[in-house]
């Protein structure tokens, strides 16, 4: 997310959309990104698979550095599915109690680990549908998994990429489900894996919300952003 994960985009998120932009404006805009941080990587802190689905999952509605803060000494203790049911409820609230939603993240987090030792043998499964079926998992945490931890370039659309996406005309959609199919059908795919970390660092770091950075921005030539913040 970090990876950024800063949830939310919805139907219900109004943004100005730019013109889809072309194969070859949006191949100059990832042949920068990618000589500009080659091999980009998400900002939740994790120790393995399962950690990383805890992780994203509590990171909705909250900050990476929140999580982060709130998850470093339970994953000093907590590296599996069993050891969150020995830990408990009320002993994984006194470690996120931090982040926002943390009780009913904690109960999910708690159902979602039961079901992973009942069911798939303390493992995390690897198909979209199976990690949408645990409890606080939905799509986009399943595809940030899916990109970070199997490297299957799924794309994990969160509100940095909702934004940077409408207003540069790299991938426009009018709700989160059409953006993720505009990433998916224009960008090409020699940069599919990593491209939703590209726009999620550009908009946390450089696209952002209120105050775009546009004059040291590496593709403001190329954004169709009109009120560019020069």
């Amino acid at each position: 997310m970090a990876l950024g994960l800063c949830h939310g985009p919805s139907g219900g998120i109004k943004a100005r959309m730019a013109k889809q932009l072309d194969y070859h404006t949006i191949r100059e805009i990832f042949t920068r990104f990618q000589a500009a941080d080659p091999d980009p990587k998400g900002e939740l802190d994790h120790v393995n698979v399962y950690t990383l689905v805890v992780a994203v999952a509590l990171s909705a509605q909250a900050t990476d550095v929140g999580v982060n803060k709130a998850t470093r000494a339970l994953f000093q203790i907590v590296d599996t599915p069993q050891k969150m049911l020995d830990l408990g409820e009320e002993g994984l609230v006194e470690h996120i109690k931090t982040i926002g939603l943390f009780r009913q993240k904690a109960k999910n987090v708690i159902k979602l680990s039961r079901i992973l030792v009942e069911e798939y043998d303390g493992e995390v499964p690897n198909s979209r549908a199976a990690l949408q079926s645990l409890p606080g998992v939905g799509r986009k945490t399943a595809n940030v998994v899916l990109n970070m931890w199997w490297h299957y370039p799924a794309q994990a659309v969160d509100t940095h990429i909702f934004r940077v996406g409408n207003r540069t005309g790299i991938c426009p959609g009018k709700h989160v489900d059409a953006v993720e199919r505009a990433v998916e059908d224009n960008i090409p795919t020699d940069f599919q894996l990593h491209a939703h970390h590209w726009l999620i660092l550009h908009g946390r770091y450089h696209c952002k919300a209120r105050k775009p950075m546009c004059g040291t921005c590496i593709i403001r030539d190329l954004c169709q952003f009109e009120d560019k913040n020069l």
